[in-house]
């Protein structure tokens, strides 16, 4: 199964890069293929009809391949960052049916929570299947050592429920989608 990891912004000095490596790489032991998608390689400089650029060829061939998304976001002033919304906009038959899980980041003690169920509710527009489960990344900022490795242990087994959920999921809905 193909599922790869979309960072959700650009900002320099981002705390969320931490998240979606340690993220992909934790996708890749549970047996998934995947990769990152950054929203730096996708930035447009426009606001209307990206769908005509070359990065959304590109993005477009990636979403289509992929079984299920992972997107790990920070939290801005209550919501997700405007780069990733312009680069889920790129494309929109590619994301049909297809299980998005979701990872909030913040600085602050909710991990993003806010950011989360706002993009919940454009995935499901977008006609993803947001799952349930989320993995939220709390003080993200003393989170990781130098090395990358995340110091609370806990958080594999929130990222365990999480991934088994999606590739659940993920392999319901290609099936589904295969029969149609």
């Amino acid at each position: 199964m193909y599922i790869p990891v979309i960072l959700g912004t650009s900002r320099k000095g981002r705390q969320s890069e931490k998240v979606a490596k340690f993220m992909l790489q934790q996708a890749s032991k549970a047996g998934l293929e995947s990769e990152l998608i950054d929203t730096r390689d996708f930035s447009s400089g426009v606001t209307d009809s990206t769908k005509t650029l070359p990065q959304s060829q590109k993005l477009s061939e990636k979403i289509s391949k992929a079984d299920g998304l992972i997107i790990v976001s920070p939290e801005y002033n209550h919501g997700y960052p405007g780069e990733l919304k312009m680069m889920l906009d790129m494309v929109y038959e590619e994301y049909r049916r297809k299980p998005i899980g979701i990872c909030g980041v913040s600085a602050g003690s909710l991990g993003g929570a806010q950011m989360v169920e706002q993009l919940r509710l454009v995935g499901i527009e977008l006609q993803m299947v947001p799952i349930r489960e989320t993995v939220y990344f709390s003080q993200v900022q003393n989170l990781f050592d130098e090395g990358g490795g995340i110091k609370d242990e806990s958080y594999y087994g929130r990222i365990k429920k999480f991934l088994d959920e999606l590739i659940w999921y993920a392999k319901a809905l290609k099936k589904a989608r295969e029969e149609e």
